[in-house]
């Protein structure tokens, strides 16, 4: 009988040492406890592959960068690759290069992105320059203000269909929503009703970051003011490699300002 008892507590000591991990105490009398110290494994021990998805214009694509480092989204690949944890940076660049609010809003509606926009952890966006480009278009030598307004009031109305096209597909990814610049600003340094119209845009744009969760908005205005730092390409439009460097700078300071990494720690919080 006596082996008949030793068996039965072999059993019951193996199902003891099987059982889950849940228990976090364990008391041996009224005065004896023994804790178990939770260990928490930090996240850079599991290396993970971030997904980057460019959206819009020609900012985003690169064009003007004589480096061919794919503007400044290729520079913020590179950027996060340097974060903990991060195993890989896979990008994907959308833009295209003239493309307008109304055109990407298209592209979004037709489902033609659905697949890159699901699968992104950060979506970046930079559309608006074509838009105003195609007022100055169209009344170059009789340019009006009220053209401008009633253009970005059809701007306002695409990027906030954007926007929820976007939310639609992918609820939780960061959208990084980019300003636009006066590139008019490399012929003459006076103060025009245009730096005006691109204040109006930019915080129609910054607005529509407000209104939306898990979105930031970066202006790069400033940075194009002029010509005195050799910032544009050689078409005078568009930012050169050195332009596309300060522009990544920005990204990267809104990205902390918004809370979404943390440059001192190279952590990211998406």
């Amino acid at each position: 009988m006596k082996y008949k008892y030793l068996i039965i507590l072999v059993f019951v000591f193996l199902l003891s040492s099987c059982a889950p991990e849940k228990i976090q105490e364990v008391s041996f009398s009224e005065k004896e406890t023994i804790l178990f110290e939770e260990y928490i494994i930090p996240s850079e021990f599991f290396p993970r592959t971030l997904e980057l998805v460019g959206l819009g214009d020609s900012l985003t694509q690169g064009v003007g960068d004589e480096l061919k480092r794919n503007g400044y989204v290729g520079r913020l690949k590179n950027q996060i690759l340097e974060y903990k944890g991060i195993e890989d940076v896979v990008l994907t660049n959308t833009a295209k290069r003239g493309r307008r609010s109304d055109q990407l809003l298209k592209l979004l509606r037709d489902g033609e992105i659905d697949h890159q926009i699901r699968k992104a952890d950060l979506i970046t966006i930079t559309i608006g320059g074509n838009d105003v480009m195609k007022v100055f278009k169209k009344d170059l030598f009789n340019l009006q203000i009220e053209a401008f307004e009633k253009e970005l009031q059809r701007f306002e109305r695409n990027y906030d269909d954007i926007l929820e096209e976007i939310r639609e597909v992918n609820s939780s990814a960061p959208i990084l929503m980019i300003g636009i610049y006066n590139p008019i600003t490399i012929v003459t340094d006076e103060t025009s009703e245009v730096d005006q119209i691109i204040t109006d845009w930019n915080d129609t744009i910054e607005s529509l970051s407000y209104s939306n969760t898990n979105a930031c908005f970066a202006p790069i205005d400033t940075l194009f003011d002029s010509n005195a730092n050799l910032v544009y390409h050689t078409d005078f439009f568009h930012p050169n490699s050195k332009g596309y460097e300060l522009i990544v700078e920005n990204v990267v300071n809104s990205l902390e300002n918004c809370g979404l990494i943390d440059e001192q720690s190279r952590e990211l919080f998406f």
